[in-house]
């Protein structure tokens, strides 16, 4: 099994977000990483959608993504060259800042907002920067954490 990206294009309705989970979810895969936004077509959404899965029974479950209604085209992206981010806020004891403000500067983060008692910092890049980001800021005490999930677009052809 390996983790496997999807690109979903679908119509922006209510009730397809959950469809299309739903779709995953009766299948009894575990969703590892969902976003959802509008594309450059505001009637239309892309839902990037990461699973661990073997490819036999994904590809079932691609077909049947074909069959909703709402659903335009699917796009695998695990082979694609291709970029992909993730947005993460992160909430930090304010106890050692100057500490802080150096693991900021070398991720390339930015400090949000600062009270008397936190720190709450944001930082973007791969699925593996966002994790080595949030095990560097672990032992200065972290308070919360919001991931946005992976989004990935394919790379255009250099011709």
């Amino acid at each position: 099994m390996s983790k496997v990206t999807l690109a979903v294009l679908v119509n922006n309705e209510p009730g397809v977000l959950s469809r299309v989970a739903g779709l995953f979810t009766r299948r009894g895969y575990n969703i590892h990483s969902l976003a959802v936004g509008p594309t450059e077509d505001n009637s239309i959404s892309r839902i990037t959608i990461v699973v661990e899965e073997d490819e036999q029974r994904l590809e079932q479950v691609t077909k049947q993504l074909h069959k909703l209604i709402d659903v335009l085209k699917i796009t695998d992206l695990t082979y694609e060259e291709r970029v992909e981010r993730e947005l993460a806020l992160i909430k930090v004891k304010g106890d050692k800042r100057s500490e802080i403000l150096q693991i900021v500067d070398i991720f390339r983060a930015k400090i949000v907002d600062v009270s008397p008692k936190e720190v709450m910092v944001e930082v973007t890049g791969d699925m593996e920067k966002v994790d080595a980001f949030i095990q560097m800021l672990d032992s200065y005490g972290i308070t919360e954490i919001v991931r946005t999930g992976k989004i990935a677009l394919a790379r255009s052809a250099k011709n």
